[in-house]
């Protein structure tokens, strides 16, 4: 329909995405917009959104290669063991022997796999997102944990 466009990289499903009811439109160089969610519907592989006020193809096509933001406690609870990548961000990132690598600045999702953005002395640093490498997360105590194969480290210099 007219006014609809596809929502990727989401972990919602069509109902849960519904039920967060506004969101926040963002993209660079532009400013925010506040929609209400209109309708919501659920495809093979992603959600098709229409926002409130947004009724034709063009009104949409305005809207590509933004992001949509939910104010977090609108959003549903993951499950026991899942974080939101949002929450990832801020962490200490630590190493299996409780060492301190940094503190998580961004989790890229673009790759083969997600990529923790670790900062430490003023550089980036790139650890797998993956297991057997994310050992454990603790959003309470603020911390991840990684088991790094040895001499990972001295690959990224």
């Amino acid at each position: 329909m007219a006014g609809e466009f596809y929502v990727d990289r989401t972990s919602l499903t069509a109902a849960e995405l519904g039920a967060v009811g506004q969101v926040e439109w963002r993209r660079r160089g532009v400013p925010p917009r506040t929609f209400a969610i209109g309708a919501v519907r659920a495809t093979h592989d992603r959600p098709l959104v229409r926002l409130a006020g947004v009724e034709t193809r063009e009104a949409a096509a305005a809207l590509t290669n933004g992001e949509l933001w939910a104010d977090a406690a609108r959003l549903p609870d993951p499950g026991p063991g899942v974080a939101y990548t949002f929450q990832l961000v801020g962490l200490r990132a630590l190493d299996a022997g409780g060492r301190e690598l940094g503190t998580v600045r961004d989790v890229q999702l673009d790759t083969a796999q997600p990529l923790y953005v670790v900062e430490r002395g003023g550089r980036e640093h790139l650890y797998p997102g993956v297991a057997p490498f994310v050992r454990h997360v603790d959003l309470a105590a603020g911390t991840i944990t990684f088991d790094l194969p040895p001499g990972f480290e001295e690959l990224e210099r």
